[in-house]
């Protein structure tokens, strides 16, 4: 079914529709680009039609039409070369990925710290976030020039001299906005910290000064609590966990715009999600089914791979990269509203078991449809069965998943990926997004559009239409909402995009105390925002009576359709 409320009609016409072919001839134009043959074009239509599959907002934009954009969403930065030439250049491809629609990520940790020694000019380095405003610029101008709004993530190594310019670097809410931040957290810093050791900061093998590793955590810790960044990547657990651990070239480094893509230097991948409430169906009661979801899987993989040869990318290496791993990223949509329509409540014990199932099963099923497509299209490039069924990932699948891989082999690296899904989610009738409770019942959103800011009133799918008031995600735990995120990593082999709603009761040390639980439970990555924190969010709840909100979105359309958004917790978005 086509989107219903008024906000859904125009954001997708807005964002996606090309040429004034109506969501019809829109999922048209996606299935008949992508399908292999006339009864695979069917079935994906069908799917697209109902909604039943969300493919991200670069694969509807661009797939089959005339708008010369990327379908890939994600993509990860050159290792960054220590010279004016090679952060000049990274600023230049950045510039070309973003016009093209790409969200992009870097590693600033090649860059020498501040007041290194410049032999050769006889100067000082001015280290890597003063090169980072370069890159800051380059964004706002693709903004500007009116293409789908820049989106970058930067990251550095905990252990990198500059680590403390960088954590306080977004606590000037004018300086960087183009930009996400996260801390890459190693291992041997966590241990420091668990330990209350000491931690060196190091640049190419020297030594810059050795420090208490809990001082930097907590200064880490303080400037999330206040300013909901940096968020976190453990990327240590992103390595060992990487399929392609094998192959040196493989090797994460970064991470995309959102964090759910955690890849090597000019890494990319494509998105998608699974609607999870259209699976939810009425027969004696609620159930879900899980038949019909099965049998999607097979269909989406089979079109999703074929995204690879149908986009254009903005750099011949990513290019060349993404077609060697052919990576891409699954996910769900909708959860906390489809569970509430089967009686459980977001982040109690039985909806945790329930998600974890759920998210273990598509894993297992979406990568027995890709060892069924390298059967008949044949393996990606990088392929090496026996050292990929030894990865450590893919060892947690199930036998008769791996007896697949090994003797079909597989299609594509990795598949599985829960992105935010803010405006594929807002399209789809305002479904809870990706693994998030609602942020409120009802609530207004800010849109950022040509004409400025905008506020629009939205409600939640299940409680406008099935009248079912959820848990919101300030009425969640934190450890209720991590459990969730560590339930869906532990069977997604790229990562997990999850922000944890921290009350105004909790106090810092319990704060800090929740990144502790999240690198030792397994995640590879965490943000948070906290209620009451020095940075503003974009979703404001209203006052409303219960009675008005289950009709709020059955008046006439509004006056300002959306033109681009940012998310719930006022972060730039990569869709």
């Amino acid at each position: 079914m086509a989107p219903n409320i008024p906000i859904s009609i125009d954001t997708h016409k807005l964002k996606y529709q090309q040429n004034g072919e109506g969501f019809e001839g829109c999922m048209e134009r996606i299935s008949r680009t992508l399908a292999d043959d006339a009864d695979h074009h069917k079935k994906f239509f069908n799917i697209l039609m109902d909604q039943r599959f969300l493919p991200a907002g670069r694969v509807q934009s661009a797939v089959g039409g005339t708008r010369h954009v990327t379908a890939v969403n994600c993509f990860v930065s050159r290792n960054i070369e220590d010279s004016y030439e090679g952060i000049m250049q990274s600023a230049v491809e950045a510039g070309r990925t973003m016009r093209l629609g790409g969200g992009i990520g870097f590693n600033f940790g090649t860059i020498r710290p501040r007041g290194d020694i410049i032999k050769s000019l006889d100067s000082q380095a001015s280290g890597p976030i003063s090169f980072m405003d370069i890159h800051d610029a380059v964004c706002r101008t693709i903004c500007s020039a009116g293409h789908r709004r820049g989106a970058m993530m930067g990251t550095l190594p905990v252990s990198h001299p500059d680590i403390l310019e960088f954590i306080r670097a977004k606590r000037n809410q004018h300086k960087l906005t183009g930009f996400n931040l996260s801390v890459l957290l190693s291992d041997k810093f966590m241990r420091a910290v668990e330990n209350d050791g000491l931690f060196n900061l190091e640049f190419s093998g020297r030594i810059y000064n050795t420090i208490r590793a809990g001082g930097l955590y907590d200064e880490i810790m303080e400037s999330t609590w206040d300013w909901a960044e940096p968020g976190a990547i453990f990327l240590d657990r992103s390595i060992d966990m990487n399929t392609l651990y094998y192959d040196g070239a493989s090797t994460p480094t970064c991470v995309n715009p959102c964090s759910e893509q955690i890849l090597p230097p000019f890494g990319a991948c494509l998105l998608g999600s699974f609607n999870l409430v259209k699976y939810v169906k009425l027969g004696s009661d609620w159930y879900f089914d899980i038949g019909t979801f099965t049998d999607d899987i097979f269909v989406v993989v089979n079109a999703m791979d074929n995204v690879i040869e149908n986009t254009i990318y903005p750099l011949p290496e990513q290019e060349i990269r993404h077609k060697s791993d052919r990576r891409m990223g699954l996910g769900i949509t909708g959860l906390a509203n489809a569970l509430e329509r089967l009686g459980m409540q977001y982040g109690m014990p039985q909806m945790v078991r329930f998600t974890e199932g759920l998210v273990q099963h598509m894993a297992n099923i979406a990568y027995i449809a890709s060892s069924y497509r390298a059967r008949d299209k044949g393996s990606f490039p990088l392929f090496d069965k026996e050292k990929y069924l030894a990865g450590n990932f893919v060892k947690t699948l199930s036998p008769g998943t791996l007896r697949s891989v090994e003797n079909h082999g597989m299609r594509n690296s990795h598949l599985i990926s829960v992105a935010p899904t803010g405006t594929i989610s807002l399209c789809a009738d305002n479904i809870s997004s990706g693994i998030e409770p609602p942020f409120s019942l009802e609530f207004e959103r800010t849109l950022i559009t040509f004409d400025g800011p905008q506020k629009e009133k939205v409600s939640d799918y299940a409680w406008r239409e099935w009248g079912i008031k959820g848990r919101t995600a300030l009425e969640c735990s934190m450890d209720e909402h991590l459990n969730v995120l560590l339930a869906v990593q532990k069977w997604t082999d790229s990562a997990v995009s999850k922000t944890v709603n921290v009350g105004d009761h909790v106090t810092f040390d319990q704060f800090k105390n929740l990144y502790m639980k999240a690198w030792k439970g397994g995640a590879k990555g965490l943000s948070t925002y906290r209620n009451g924190g020095k940075r503003a969010g974009i979703l404001n709840v209203l006052p409303t009576k219960e009675e008005r909100a289950s009709t709020i979105f059955h008046n006439n359309g509004f006056d300002n359709p959306l033109a681009c958004t940012i998310d719930e917790q006022g972060r730039k978005t990569c869709e």
